[in-house]
């Protein structure tokens, strides 16, 4: 038996369990993932995030939904791996970048007392080519596109952000359905052939907007940033937003900004230990 310690860590309610995986004792993480993310029988998270050392980068997030699938990136996982690795010594620089399936992301760490209370992420270009998002269409842009769901039509637009997203805006997003349409969604293998995350967007004004989420693997969770800048892109396409705005999320705000100078999008928001603690697992 092995004694692995772990920290639980959110970014504004999207929760996980982080390892210090540096020296790859890890074995197996989609299972352990399934295990410890159970809110009934194991830990409780959205999912298994790993940091582990990096060839390219300062370190590298390998990132496990709560179903056990590995997962490209998450905007508010990622600040909290920044927060892990400063307020644990593992690092004393405040500008990181940190190697994930999406490539290398650039963070920028605000500490106060010694400790990381906010980062900002660059989360890079978006992508809105179908194919590379990936969406099985033609179209050059999948943007207000009619899509078919139990009978009802719905336009989406789809942006990927290292991950798939396709964003449906809807009057009152309190009153709307959301596990049962974001469910159906995300399973579209015809259409999305990866899955794919699932954000519903109520406009407030062209500089805030409430959302919830629908997490390919993980169902409905209380935040995703990737799954906000993808909102965020994707309301500023069809003319609802400007390119900077607040994204309201269950589990708080987040501030994201898309500079049309760089095509880069940029994530601020905050990142907050839990607990810490400790399990064993087989040594087979």
């Amino acid at each position: 038996m092995t004694v692995i310690n772990f920290t639980k860590m959110h970014g504004i309610g999207n929760d996980y369990v982080y390892i210090n995986d540096t020296e790859s004792i890890i074995k197996n993480p989609n299972e352990l993932s399934k295990k410890i993310s159970d809110r009934h029988f194991g830990i409780g998270s959205d999912g298994l995030i790993l940091i582990r050392n990096s060839d390219i980068a300062d370190f590298k997030m390998s990132m496990f939904n709560a179903d056990g699938s590995e997962a490209q990136m998450c905007g508010n996982g990622i600040r909290c791996v920044a927060k892990y690795v400063y307020d644990n010594k593992l690092t004393n620089k405040k500008s990181l970048k940190i190697e994930t399936l999406a490539g290398i992301k650039t963070l920028e760490l605000n500490v106060q007392d010694g400790q990381v209370f906010e980062v900002t992420v660059d989360m890079g270009e978006p992508i809105l080519e179908p194919r590379k998002i990936p969406v099985n269409s033609n179209l050059k842009e999948f943007i207000n596109q009619e899509i078919k769901v139990n009978d009802t039509n719905y336009f989406a637009t789809c942006v990927s952000m290292g991950n798939p997203h396709t964003i449906i805006f809807v009057k009152d997003v309190d009153d709307f359905r959301v596990c049962e349409i974001g469910k159906e969604i995300e399973n579209n293998k015809e259409l999305f052939p990866q899955k794919t995350n699932v954000e519903f967007i109520e406009v407030l004004d062209a500089h805030n907007l409430r959302m919830r989420v629908w997490e390919r693997g993980s169902g409905e969770t209380l935040a995703c940033g990737t799954g906000a800048c993808a909102s965020l892109v994707a309301g500023h396409l069809n003319n609802l937003c400007k390119s900077q705005a607040f994204v309201y999320l269950k589990g708080g705000i987040l501030n994201i900004k898309w500079d049309k100078k760089t095509n880069h999008v940029f994530l601020t928001g905050g990142a907050t230990k839990v607990f810490d603690g400790n399990f064993t697992i087989n040594e087979e």
